[in-house]
């Protein structure tokens, strides 16, 4: 159970961090709409190093006692193998944690988790709103649902086909509201464009369902059995630290094959104009005074990508948290909140996105989550996943 201040510092860490890094993304991708690798990248990097110095332990098993008690004096129940506590010893120099996922388990959410990332970031590049991409990226539950339907038998109550209905109408109202935009002198190519980009964003649903999917396998091959055992294992790390670290750094080898795109957008960002205070009330809130002389010989563009990278770190961290320590039902319903939030923020921010179609279509897919939540679901394996929202 969580104490007042964790609760404090978990929901401002996801709020705070969350809701900022949307902000700090839309004015990016505004500016720079080709930036969705370049941003990716530092946003992979920065969670990578971030759990580094957690992998490593100083540590080393000696031997191993198997024990019919539990921690604490809790006799075994006769029906669960022997509990093994294990011994170590400290040595001088650091060693790498034992992995609970094997590594080829790990390629392969590596992988998706890399292109649905990527595709999510550069969808910017086709005309796609910031209210659209919230919108629809919060309609992942109508790819879930069908997949599991169709490859692992997973049943459903009538409320949850229904919300998830619900949420289709939404996503389809959202999705039409934009269909038209103004930004470019040919309609004919704007629609073109916008389809490609709702294109982009519908296989990164897909992509996304099939790595939950893996997931699912992932956790109850490897890391549910294991977990009576992580409990006495001092060398142990809660498995959402591990997953977060190795799918963050085992892809960074592949923004390699970015690197033009990378550098190009980077020097562009670099000849951006220099940060005004003034004119940047959010920044000059955010940031402690005495940092003026460093600010104004800062390209504006470079500070909001520090920004950007810098939230997405305590986004990350916070959803973790909450992960780690409530149920899936509150996760689900406070970034449901979440994501309410910074839809509106964007609307308020920057303004001009919003419309009757659009705001109904959003109360839908909003409405349809929670009511899918709170559904009753048939009994089976629960997992807590590490979500990059």
């Amino acid at each position: 159970m969580l104490s007042l201040s964790d609760w404090i510092t978990t929901l401002s860490l996801v709020f705070g961090g969350c809701c900022s890094n949307a902000i700090t993304l839309e004015r990016i991708t505004s500016e720079n709409p080709h930036s969705g690798v370049l941003v990716t990248f530092f946003q992979f990097l920065i969670v990578s190093l971030y759990a580094l110095p957690g992998q490593f332990t100083f540590s080393v098993p000696v031997k191993a006692i198997e024990t019919n008690e539990r921690m604490g004096g809790m006799a075994n129940d006769g029906h669960e193998p022997p509990y093994t506590t294990v011994v170590t010893r400290t040595t001088r120099l650091p060693r790498l944690r034992k992995r609970r996922v094997p590594f080829l388990p790990y390629l392969i959410q590596v992988a998706l988790f890399f292109v649905l990332s990527t595709l999510n970031n550069a969808a910017f590049a086709y005309d796609i709103p910031m209210t659209v991409h919230i919108v629809f990226r919060s309609g992942g539950m109508i790819i879930n649902m069908t997949l599991g339907w169709l490859f692992v038998k997973k049943r459903y109550t009538t409320r949850q086909v229904l919300s998830v209905l619900v949420v289709t109408i939404g996503i389809i109202l959202t999705t039409l509201s934009a269909s038209a935009p103004t930004s470019r002198a040919s309609q004919t190519t704007d629609v073109s464009l916008y389809a490609q980009g709702i294109s982009i964003l519908s296989l990164a649903l897909l992509l996304s369902g099939v790595l939950g999917l893996v997931q699912d396998w992932v956790f109850a091959q490897y890391i549910k059995p294991t977990e009576p055992q992580a409990a006495f294992d001092p060398q142990a790390q809660p498995s959402w630290r591990e997953n977060m670290f190795y799918i963050h750094s085992l892809a960074l080898p592949l923004f390699y094959f970015s690197r033009d795109n990378i550098t190009t957008e980077l020097v562009r960002m670099s000849a951006s104009p220099l940060i005004s205070l003034s004119s940047s009330p959010l920044i000059d809130a955010w940031l402690p005074q005495g940092l003026d002389d460093f600010l104004l010989s800062l390209p504006s563009m470079l500070l909001y990508l520090l920004l950007n990278t810098a939230t997405q770190l305590f986004c990350v961290i916070g959803v973790n948290r909450l992960t780690g320590r409530v149920s899936s039902l509150s996760v689900t319903l406070i970034l449901t909140v979440r994501k309410a939030v910074s839809l509106l923020l964007s609307v308020a921010v920057y303004g001009g996105q919003g419309n009757a179609k659009m705001w109904c279509g959003a109360a839908l897919v909003f409405l349809g989550t929670i009511g899918y939540s709170t559904g009753s679901r048939p009994k089976g394996i629960e997992q807590t996943k590490d979500k990059k929202d």
